[in-house]
């Protein structure tokens, strides 16, 4: 059997590296189009919310597993080539852009319609309204739900090494197939999974426990 030494662990630290970053874009990216979408939801506007709420069907109804493999294949049968990281943060930014917007969309349905009549009472128009009093309150609301979904958006990035991004869980396979000792190097990533995931966790119940608390 192999030892586990300062390169090997050099090597999972350098896929904990890609993990953290796709998460970032995946999260960042997700949030910014996932307003939009959540704003579509809300909109008076029949084709916006209808075509929001098919876009959201299509990425909560189908695996992450399978919207890896259509955006990898997909935009090379179009003729484009494509980094895998590249195809990965693709996919990962639509796909939380669909359960943030969904998220989000709640938030801000949850604001009492008394607030936006009042805004509007005062004359504000639709930017100002949602910026100044909607959506910082809708967002506040949202916000345990939305820590949950990025502990699940990390711990789904181990889907990633499908199409051969070398994240956290595919460098453990590499390493363990180098040193014959599985158990102890996916002990090793389920600890450092762990480690980032069971903070967020805590921090997300404590926000919904101090909403819960505040609500009574």
């Amino acid at each position: 059997m192999g030892v586990i030494g300062q390169n090997e662990m050099l090597f999972l630290l350098q896929g904990l590296k890609w993990t953290l970053l796709l998460s970032a874009i995946g999260f960042i990216g997700g949030g910014i189009f996932g307003l939009i979408i959540a704003l579509a939801r809300t909109s008076d506007r029949s084709a916006l919310q209808k075509t929001a709420a098919g876009y959201i069907s299509v990425f909560q109804g189908t695996p992450l597993l399978m919207q890896l493999f259509v955006v990898y294949y997909g935009i090379a049968l179009l003729g484009v080539s494509i980094e895998a990281w590249a195809a990965v943060a693709i996919a990962f930014t639509l796909h939380a852009s669909a359960f943030l917007g969904e998220i989000w969309r709640g938030g801000i349905q949850a604001i009492p319609k008394g607030q936006t009549e009042a805004a509007n009472a005062l004359g504000l128009h639709y930017v100002s309204r949602m910026k100044d009093v909607v959506l910082p309150q809708a967002l506040k609301v949202s916000l345990p739900a939305t820590v949950g979904f990025l502990v699940q958006l990390i711990k789904g990035t181990s889907l990633a090494a499908i199409v051969g991004f070398i994240e956290l869980a595919r460098a453990g396979q590499i390493v363990s197939n180098q040193t014959y000792r599985p158990l102890l190097v996916f002990g090793i990533v389920g600890a450092i999974y762990f480690i980032i995931c069971w903070p967020l966790s805590l921090y997300g119940a404590r926000l919904e426990n101090r909403m819960a608390n505040a609500a009574r």
